[in-house]
């Protein structure tokens, strides 16, 4: 079975997909994006990309694409300790390094770390802390550092100058594993932390009490709301969508007929699964 991911190697997303499919073909992707086409077009059955860092927040484009591809549901999400480090190429000195490259929500990570020891260094974004790692590897004459992880520091051969560089020490990801099949993950190799159901509400228009008279479907029921977040449809100002998880496993009665009572309120709902919470190891 073909496992598509957040690449190249070595990113964090690989790590996730690693642990939750061991004995799988992992295909690295360059974008979140080529992640939900890869599921979309069959080339993948399965993918893993991450949804949200405890520092950072949501990944937006993940959310997006999840809204705009209704056929792609989750089948489990994943939490992972994340460490990041500093690394350069060993023929090069930390003294002379020029520039500082990783991904955004990395160089966000290791902000305080960076502007306290590196302040007068720029920073620059790359599409992922494994790809940051690879250019720094193929690039000797250049004086260039990475911020990335420990498995990629060993594929590309450089020298770690700082461990550990990450501003807070929770610092965790939140993957999810998307498919457009209607199956539930499991492993019993790791330990499950919860289940929960997710889904995308869509206001059926902007009217005073509208958001009240969602949230109120679940409040009444006593369902309790582990995250609530709204996101831009992209068509005007003030026109939104909201990602929903419902804390618990599925019960076909309460969570059917919430369902039921949403779309009687006009509201649009996809359901994206219910689905079990493990955790990796860094």
């Amino acid at each position: 079975m073909k496992i598509a991911f957040l690449g190249p190697h070595a990113s964090f997303t690989q790590l996730a997909a690693a642990q939750l499919f061991p004995d799988e073909e992992l295909l690295p992707q360059a974008s979140i994006l080529d992640c939900f086409k890869a599921v979309e077009n069959g080339e993948a059955v399965k993918a893993v990309v991450p949804l949200e860092n405890s520092i950072e927040g949501t990944v937006s484009m993940t959310l997006d694409y999840l809204y705009k591809t209704p056929s792609i549901k989750i089948e489990a999400e994943a939490v992972m300790p994340i460490a990041h480090h500093l690394m350069i190429h060993p023929e090069n000195s930390i003294e002379n390094i020029e520039r500082i490259y990783s991904h955004p929500q990395a160089l966000a990570q290791s902000f305080h770390f960076l502007d306290t020891n590196y302040k007068e260094i720029p920073k620059q974004d790359f599409s992922s802390t494994a790809a940051a790692a690879k250019f720094v590897s193929e690039n000797r004459e250049t004086a260039i550092a990475a911020v990335a992880n420990q498995f990629a520091a060993n594929l590309y051969g450089l020298k770690i100058i700082n461990r550990n560089i990450q501003d807070f020490e929770q610092n965790h990801t939140r993957f999810i594993i998307i498919s457009k099949q209607k199956s539930t993950y499991q492993n019993n190799n790791l330990e499950t932390l919860g289940e929960k159901a997710g889904m995308l509400i869509t206001l059926p228009e902007d009217h005073p009490g509208g958001l009240h008279q969602v949230l109120s479907v679940f409040a009444w029921r006593k369902m309790n709301l582990s995250k609530i977040e709204s996101r831009t449809l992209k068509t005007g100002l003030g026109n939104y969508f909201f990602f929903i998880n419902v804390e618990g496993p599925w019960e076909e009665v309460l969570h059917g007929n919430a369902l039921k009572e949403l779309e009687s309120i006009n509201a649009n709902v996809d359901f994206l699964g219910n689905y079990k919470e493990f955790l990796l190891e860094s």
